[in-house]
């Protein structure tokens, strides 16, 4: 008996035993156990930029138990592994890079990846929150000024970028012109009405918009086709990363042979948009039955070719005013509102609309507190979102009351046409985002974020925006700016280092793009880049302090010797460079043009010279930068062309877009960009011309017909934008 008893107490401690290894196997830490499927994506994001380290990680996401639904994660090293609970396959890519950065070992940026991973994890733990459902990210217009010519790979990396960053509300455009040749084919319009309708690729996210048709037209069949098929990959990608693509929806817009087509249906013909100049739009009445008809139809195809989503995108007056009578105003506004959300909700019940908040802020006199109440009331409060992302620029949603109890997203713009000048203002954002959580008359925010016209630039403030929604604003941007720059640069970077960074955080991180200087009535990133006008002499100046900015320049510049050929420090020190002689050549053009016309035509003649040899030096030095290149843009519109044809239409299209644009107003350069080629080729002849025009016209002591001399400089633009 008492054998047997000893015999049962030992079996019943090795199941014991057994049940405990079982328990550690399965439920401590979970960084002893397999990845699980829900976690594929994530890891194959990890795995493409850490290779076969990320099977070091040990990813899990967990049911979120947040009344509000709002993402959280936590990060852990034990022994050498990282383990990452999250609610989300966005933020566990996004603790994933947070810890890689906090350790100095990764960054991730459009001009490269700096990879340089510890052989063992140090010890580490980490617990975030972040108040904002949504982290939104791409403009409409993004898919003109730098996507045109993307093809699936370039979107997987930029997707990768996107969870890396915590993005989880994307503006996914891409692939509906194939919708809508489906759709107005069953309307009966014909091949050729539609290729007079659609724009060129490059213009499409304004045609979309309702602002233009046929602009640099035809599009391609090819062009269609192959962007169906990366829109497929897109909304397959980020769905299975836990973001929310926001995909396009009916806004009213209708091609010019469908309105001559339906003479009995009330179809407003709209005034040439921005300045005049382009094509009219055609809007059909929301209070016409076939209003919802096509709306619905849109999305049953849409829904067909690239599956169920749950955010729709319409804009019906973006940049344009609303067709409605002054006695009828705000009924009319609110049938308008009423009818988009019920024609989205009908195909795609349990949907929500998203708009741009831009509108608001473009036409104030038309959209006051009553007239954007009214397009708003008709509208349930948590099916709509509205995204007000100018606060750089427009206080839209403090001027509207928050929407008036919709959802809504706070950001910014930041790149209006894929212009690069070096600019952002890191202490604005920051301060802009601890107020605005502290606002009681905040409403119903749940989302924050960037929506760029263009990409590939200014890395450093994207970085810090999207690590505010989970910071809150909590963390210095001194402590920000030393763990960035560890991890761009090296870990211990130098104190010199950092103290280069706050000067060029006191001298052009402190600059938001609508400030004085750039626009001034005409597009433009610098003054060299604005279509030459005697009326330089009046600029008020650029942004910034640029002896600040040389005192920053010199200090990288001796600190270069100590970094790695391929070190991104090199490409930061290039951008300085490239802005701070971009502003001495605006200098030295306001003082060449003042010479000239005082007849001092020597001095004239010296800064002539200084200025060219400062814009050819500024060009050659731009081979640091891939991207900056315009040879870069115009191969990648060349290469994305099937036919010889094709590849012609789309060059000119990629030159125009950031040269003439198009139209009467001010559009010309609003797209410029700081690249290698553009300097050289574009920029200078320009003012050559305009400059030689002017010191002739003294010499002689004859008039100088400025006027005259634009119209020249207007066709020699002409002529660089064709391709023979």
């Amino acid at each position: 008996m008492k054998r047997e008893s000893m015999g049962n107490k030992r079996s019943n401690s090795l199941k014991a035993n057994i049940i405990f290894l079982v328990l550690l196997f399965f439920v401590v830490p979970h960084g002893y156990s397999k990845n699980e499927e829900n976690t594929k994506s994530s890891m194959a994001v990890l795995e493409r930029l850490i290779g076969d380290r990320a099977k070091e990680f040990d990813l899990h996401i967990i049911e979120n138990k947040d009344q509000k639904n709002l993402d959280s994660f936590e990060i852990e090293t034990i022994g050498n592994r990282v383990r990452i609970t999250a609610t989300s396959n966005t933020s566990v890519c996004y603790a994933a890079y947070t810890f890689l950065r906090d350790i100095g070992a990764v960054s991730v940026s459009w001009e490269g990846n700096r990879i340089d991973l510890p052989e063992t994890w140090p010890k580490y733990s980490k617990k975030q929150s972040t108040p904002f459902k949504y982290r939104k990210y791409l403009n409409a217009c993004t898919f003109g000024y730098t996507t045109p010519w993307w093809d699936w790979k370039r979107w997987e990396q930029e997707i990768d970028w996107m969870a890396l960053h915590g993005i989880n509300l994307p503006t996914a455009m891409e692939g509906q012109e194939a919708v809508w040749q489906l759709l107005w084919k069953e309307y009966g319009l014909i091949n050729s009405e539609l290729e007079a309708h659609f724009a060129g690729p490059a213009f499409l996210p304004w045609q979309r918009m309702g602002n233009i048709n046929s602009l640099e037209g035809p599009l391609p069949q090819n062009w269609i086709n192959k962007k169906e098929a990366v829109q497929k990959n897109i909304i397959q990608r980020m769905k299975a990363l836990n973001m929310h693509p926001v995909v396009p929806a009916f806004s009213g817009y209708v091609p010019k042979a469908f309105a001559e087509k339906h003479p009995e249906s009330k179809i407003s013909e709209l005034k040439s948009w921005s300045g005049g100049g382009f094509e009219s739009t055609y809007l059909l009445d929301s209070k016409d039955p076939l209003f919802k008809e096509i709306g619905k139809r849109f999305i049953e195809i849409y829904t067909k070719l690239y599956g169920k989503s749950d955010f729709y995108l319409a804009d019906s007056f973006n940049e344009i005013t609303p067709p409605v009578s002054e006695e009828h105003k705000y009924e009319e506004l609110s049938d308008y509102g009423k009818t988009i959300f019920e024609t989205i909700n009908e195909a795609a019940p349990g949907a929500t609309w998203v708009m741009q908040g831009w509108l608001f802020g473009d036409n104030k006199e038309f959209w006051t507190k009553e007239a954007t109440s009214a397009f708003l009331s008709k509208v349930p409060n948590d099916r709509m979102i509205v995204q007000d992302y100018a606060n750089d620029r427009y206080k839209v949603w403090e001027n509207q009351e928050a929407f008036y109890g919709k959802q809504w997203t706070y950001g910014y713009v930041h790149n209006y046409g894929g212009s690069n000048p070096v600019y952002g203002d890191l202490n604005f954002y920051k301060n802009e985002l601890t107020s605005l959580l502290k606002n009681p008359n905040k409403g119903n925010l749940i989302g924050y974020g960037v929506m760029p016209e263009g990409l590939n630039n200014n890395s450093i403030v994207y970085e810090y925006l999207y690590d505010l929604p989970w910071t809150q604003g909590e963390e210095s941007v001194n402590d920000w700016l030393k763990k960035y720059l560890n991890a761009r640069y090296g870990a211990n970077t130098a104190d010199s280092v950092f103290h280069a960074w706050q000067l060029l955080i006191k001298s052009v991180y402190s600059t938001r793009y609508w400030e004085t200087r750039w626009w001034n009535d005409k597009a433009g990133a610098y003054l060299f880049f604005k279509r030459p006008t005697l009326k330089i002499t009046e600029f008020k100046g650029n942004p910034g302090d640029k002896v600040v900015l040389k005192e920053a320049l010199d200090i990288l510049k001796k600190e270069s010797k100590n970094f790695d050929k391929k070190n991104l420090y090199h490409y930061d020190v290039l951008e300085a460079s490239r802005h701070y002689y971009s502003l001495c050549i605006d200098d030295l053009l306001i003082e060449c043009v003042k010479a000239y016309e005082s007849n001092d035509i020597k001095k004239g003649d010296a800064l002539f010279k200084e200025i060219e040899k400062t814009a050819l030096n500024i060009d050659k030095m731009l081979s640091g930068e891939p991207l900056n290149d315009l040879n870069y843009w115009i191969k990648s519109a060349s290469d994305y062309g099937s036919t010889p044809k094709e590849s012609k239409l789309y060059v000119k299209n990629a030159k125009t877009l950031i040269t003439l644009w198009g139209g009467e107003g001010h559009l010309n350069d609003y797209a410029s960009r700081a690249w290698r080629g553009m300097y050289k080729g574009f920029y200078w002849p320009r003012w050559k011309m305009f400059l030689q025009a002017l010191k002739t016209a003294k010499v002689n002591k004859t008039p100088f017909e400025e006027s005259n001399e634009s119209e020249l400089i207007k066709q020699w633009e002409i002529n660089w934008c064709d391709v023979n």
